[in-house]
C-alpha cells in the first residue's frame, strides 16, 4: 500500500528544474532507497515533500488518497511525515530528554514546554533513548553531545513522532560503526512496524543491505528504478555516478 506518492512533481529554482517532473511511490513495511550523484536533487526531493520548499508542479498524494498542490511544514505531521536533516537540528539549550518530550507532546511547541509530562511521555522517551544509546545522558544539554550522538538524537526525535513515512537524509554520515549498527536496527524495526522508510544514502554498500527498492535521480530526473542490485547494475546508472 502507498504511504505517499508523487504525480509529475516539478521544483525550479529560476531555469533550473531540480526536481524535473518525478514519479515516485513509498509503499508501506518498505525501505526505499534514494540515490543518485551529487546534486541530483535526492534533498530536493525531500525537501519539497516536507514542505521547506514549494512545490512549482504536479501533486504529491498522501494516505487515505488525499492529494495536495502544496504542502506546509506545519501540516507535515497531520499527514504522518516526519524527517532528518543533513545538517542535525536540535533545541541544543533543552536537555536530550527535553528534545524527545516536546515531540511527544503531539502539541506546538509552546504548549509543550509548559505541559507536565505524564508517566506515558517520560517511560516512552526513555526507552527510545534506551534504544540510541542515549539514555545516560538525557539530563545534559542538547548542545553537548558529539556529533555522532547528535544525530542518533534527532533520528530519535523522528522515530518519537509515530509517522507512517520517515525521510531520513544521510543518517549514516560521519558515525562510528556501532552508531551505524544502531541506526539499521531502528530503520529496520521501523519498516517491520508497517512504515515507510525512505532512506538518502551514498554508500552503495548500505544500500544494497538495507533497500527494499530504490530509484535512481540524475538532474532531478528518475533515471532507474528497481530492487538495489539490478538498479545498481544498469550502464546509464554507473555512467550517472561516474560522469561520463
Amino acid at each position: 500500500m502507498s504511504l505517499l506518492e508523487t504525480k509529475k512533481l516539478v521544483k525550479k529554482f529560476g531555469g533550473v528544474r531540480a526536481v524535473d517532473h518525478v514519479d515516485v511511490r513509498f509503499e508501506a513495511g518498505m525501505l526505499t532507497g534514494l540515490i543518485g550523484p551529487n546534486g541530483s536533487g535526492k534533498t530536493t526531493l525531500i525537501n519539497t515533500l516536507t514542505g521547506l520548499l514549494p512545490m512549482d508542479g504536479g501533486t504529491v498524494v498522501v494516505s487515505d488518497n488525499v492529494a495536495l498542490h502544496a504542502v506546509r511544514p506545519t501540516s507535515i505531521a497531520t499527514y504522518g511525515l516526519t524527517r532528518t536533516f543533513q545538517s542535525v537540528r536540535l533545541f541544543e539549550q533543552m536537555s536530550v530528554l527535553d528534545n524527545l518530550l516536546v515531540v511527544l507532546t503531539e502539541r506546538n511547541v509552546w504548549g509543550a514546554l509548559f505541559e507536565r509530562h505524564g508517566k506515558y511521555h517520560l517511560d516512552t522517551a526513555e526507552d527510545i533513548l534506551k534504544k540510541v544509546g542515549l539514555w545516560e545522558k538525557h539530563h545534559e544539554l542538547a548542545g553537548t553531545l558529539s556529533y555522532g550522538q547528535r544525530k542518533l538524537l534527532e533520528i530519535a526525535r523522528a522515530v518519537s513522532m509515530r509517522a507512517r513515512v520517515y525521510f531520513f537524509d544521510e543518517p549514516f554520515a560521519g558515525l562510528f560503526p556501532e552508531m551505524r549498527k544502531v541506526v539499521s536496527a531502528i530503520l529496520h524495526e521501523l519498516r517491520e512496524n508497517g512504515a515507510a522508510v525512505v532512506l538518502v544514502e551514498h554508500d552503495m554498500d548500505l544500500i544494497r543491505s538495507l533497500a527494499d527498492y530504490c530509484y535512481v535521480l540524475d538532474s532531478g530526473t528518475v533515471i532507474a528504478e528497481g530492487a538495489p542490485e539490478a538498479v545498481l547494475k544498469q550502464a546509464n546508472v554507473i555512467d550517472a555516478y561516474l560522469g561520463k
